[in-house]
């Protein structure tokens, strides 16, 4: 069964209250745009399945 999309828009504006911001009107377009494109990239993530035996690495070497 799917989700259901989030309403980013709402969720930014709920956010703001919470947050005491008062800016919401002019910047909400660009905020909830870039929700919308952080929630794309994170579904990438989230797809990616890894194997059940997968251990963390406890020192990150590049």
């Amino acid at each position: 069964m799917e989700q259901p999309k989030p309403n980013w828009k709402e969720y930014v504006e709920q956010t703001a209250k919470l947050m005491n911001l008062d800016h919401t009107g002019e910047y909400l377009p660009e905020v909830t745009n870039n929700f919308v494109a952080i929630a794309n990239i994170a579904s990438l993530v989230m797809e990616f399945e890894l194997p059940e035996d997968t251990e963390i690495a406890p020192i990150f070497e590049p």
